[in-house]
């Protein structure tokens, strides 16, 4: 039997709680799992579902840097910007780009009619990561 492949973003946030809240606002997730740290306000983990996709989340812990593989995970603003946009194929680009920046999100390309063949444009949530919304253009998929 050949092995399952499943990429799920594990995003570090300075705000889990708040974080949560905003994608459920935002981005129409619904949240799965939540697991509180010992101090009762961080989480050590969270996992969201977003059209039908897993996303995992977790606030800092920068006090176990250094230990548990994780010295080089650091949230978005802490080092002042983030290499990865999550991509989000939605039913349409405009409605889903509104309802991001309604929520709090800042927009960072307005939706547009890419060559590609896709309405197409970015945000950037409160907490630093970088998201896409596409969809495909009439007579173009």
């Amino acid at each position: 039997m050949a092995a399952i492949q499943v990429v799920t973003p594990h995003l570090v946030v300075s705000d889990a709680n708040a974080a949560i809240e905003f994608y459920k606002q935002a981005l129409g997730a619904t949240e799965a799992v939540r697991m509180p740290a010992e101090d009762g306000k961080r989480l050590m983990h969270a996992e969201l579902n977003l059209g039908g996709a897993r996303i995992f989340l977790m606030d800092d812990f920068p006090e176990h840097r250094g230990s548990h593989g994780v010295d080089a995970v650091f949230p978005p603003d802490q080092i002042k910007g983030t290499s990865v946009t999550m991509h989000l194929e939605v039913e349409n680009c405009d409605a889903a780009v509104k309802r991001a920046a309604d929520a709090g999100a800042v927009v960072t390309l307005e939706p547009w009619d890419s060559f590609w063949g896709a309405r197409y444009a970015r945000i950037m949530d409160p907490f630093g990561h970088s998201w896409s919304f596409a969809h495909t253009l009439p007579g173009k998929g």
